[in-house]
């Protein structure tokens, strides 16, 4: 609400000392009532929300209702409004077949629409207003994510009291990439709006400072204090709680048995997305049961593939492309009394990806490109001190979890040799790598990172030890390539 004048003392602000803003809300509609969204981000976030009376923005949902603010769960949770043409051009358009595909590394061709632009630009623009009327005079507002990177600056434009963060939770690409966006500018002035901008990992903060450089004229030193690379994980104890449980594990030996309880089961757990590298791991699976290096009668892969942005033309090719190769796989290796992949199009409850978690004996991690991948981290997590990761080095989980097969997706072969070593792998070493990462997934949960993120946010924060430098994460590049080329040279 505004008061005559305009001015920053004629303002009445909100009452919110904390205000988070992202594309959906904590919660989801079913049934006419509101339950909590599962997620990490959720889960790390809400509990400070609630400690500090604060509110979150986000889209309710659905099309087809508007709802004013209401409470839930200890906060406040303000809705945004977009019509069904808005979500489809702000969501499924610029947010997932422009920025996405671009973002990460051009897998597949980006397009670019005015239209789709201007209701992006638009639709920041109602997110913004929230939270300018929401925030308290000096509150903390945390923007997340690529669907929002114009809000910085807009927030900015009204409320020079509030301090600002954002945090990309998806690579940023290399300046050239970048540079076909029309509306690069544009993106880059509406993130500077913010105090500190956070990205998963130093080679995202190193593209962001090339990028301003490049196209804005702005000497990169001058974002030392405010660029920097927080890497996000998961929720450790919530994942052990429900690991450790009787139930869950009584579930993981019921599905091993369900499926033919194979010697080996081998698991591949994403959203039905381009850039997860299904159809690479499949190819590779169909080449070593061709190849004899696997027998289908005691091997089995389970892929489960969550829908996912069912409107956007390319997923729906991917569908039929990873059907397709999931029967000719079957067609061939697959016998009266079991398949040789399972193949799963639908979503999963936690406890039940957590049991496929501790059923599985190899878990298969192929991203293209990824910002992080929490599947990688959810599975060393529950599996504490057994069983076999098989990462690749696009996945920004990569730059920490040293102690996996690391692998290019891209080289089958040298994803085959991966696949085999992570079945063959004796148990020892399998134990002591699974447990290292452990430890590291252990240390560096969800809530330090929450934590770390919004301390480097107050007005006077010192030099954050948990905050990731560029110096380690160079370093950690320098494990991946020794780990890689034992992968690759393996016989």
């Amino acid at each position: 609400m505004r008061a005559s004048g305009g001015s920053v003392n004629a303002v009445i602000y909100g009452n919110h000392a904390l205000v988070v803003v992202a594309n959906r809300l904590p919660a989801y509609r079913s049934e006419g009532s509101w339950s909590p969204s599962p997620g990490g981000l959720v889960s790390a976030v809400a509990p400070m929300v609630r400690e500090s009376h604060g509110a979150w923005i986000g889209w309710g949902g659905t099309s087809e209702e508007e709802f004013e603010p209401f409470e839930f769960d200890g906060m406040s949770l303000v809705p945004v409004a977009l019509g069904a043409e808005e979500h489809e051009r702000y969501y499924e358009g610029f947010s997932n077949a422009t920025l996405w595909p671009l973002y990460h590394d051009l897998v597949v061709p980006p397009q670019f629409h005015r239209s789709w632009w201007q209701t992006y630009r638009s639709t920041n623009a109602r997110f913004a207003q929230a939270a300018v009327d929401s925030a308290a005079p000096g509150a903390t507002v945390w923007i997340h994510d690529f669907h929002l990177q114009l809000v910085p600056e807009m927030i900015r434009a009204q409320r020079p009291d509030v301090r600002i963060g954002f945090f990309n939770h998806i690579p940023f690409p290399s300046e050239t990439i970048f540079a076909q966006l029309p509306w690069r500018d544009s993106i880059l002035r509406g993130l500077l709006g913010a105090d500190v901008i956070g990205f998963q990992l130093a080679s995202d903060v190193k593209n962001f400072r090339s990028a301003v450089s490049r196209y804005l004229d702005i000497d990169s030193g001058r974002l030392s204090n405010t660029v920097h690379a927080y890497p996000i994980s998961i929720d450790t104890a919530a994942i052990h709680e429900v690991a450790e449980a009787e139930e869950t594990q009584e579930l993981a030996r019921q599905m091993r048995v369900e499926l033919g309880d194979p010697r080996t089961l081998i698991v591949g757990i994403d959203r039905l997305d381009y850039t997860k590298g299904i159809l690479h791991r499949l190819r590779a699976y169909q080449e070593l049961l061709e190849d004899g290096v696997l027998d289908p009668q005691d091997t089995t892969f389970v892929q489960v593939a969550e829908p996912s942005r069912e409107g956007v033309e390319s997923y729906q090719d991917l569908r039929d492309d990873v059907e397709q190769l999931v029967g000719n796989i079957n067609g061939s290796f697959g016998a009266l009394d079991g398949a040789a992949v399972h193949y799963f199009h639908h979503s999963y409850s936690f406890e039940s990806t957590v049991a496929l978690y501790l059923a599985a004996d190899v878990l298969l991690v192929t991203s293209l490109r990824d910002g992080m991948n929490l599947v990688a981290k959810e599975y060393v997590a529950a599996r504490h001190n057994n069983g076999t990761l098989v990462l690749s080095e696009f996945a920004g989980a990569a730059a920490e979890l040293h102690d996996a097969l690391l692998v290019n997706p891209h080289d089958i072969a040298g994803l085959k040799d991966a696949i085999r070593l992570g079945v063959e792998m004796p148990a020892a070493e399998a134990g002591k790598r699974m447990a290292s990462m452990a430890d590291v997934v252990e240390r560096h949960d969800i809530h330090r990172w929450a934590r770390t993120f919004l301390a480097d946010l107050q007005p006077t924060a010192p030099t954050r030890e948990l905050r990731t430098s560029e110096s380690s994460n160079e370093s950690s590049s320098a494990g991946h390539t020794k780990r890689i080329q034992y992968v690759h040279t393996a016989e």
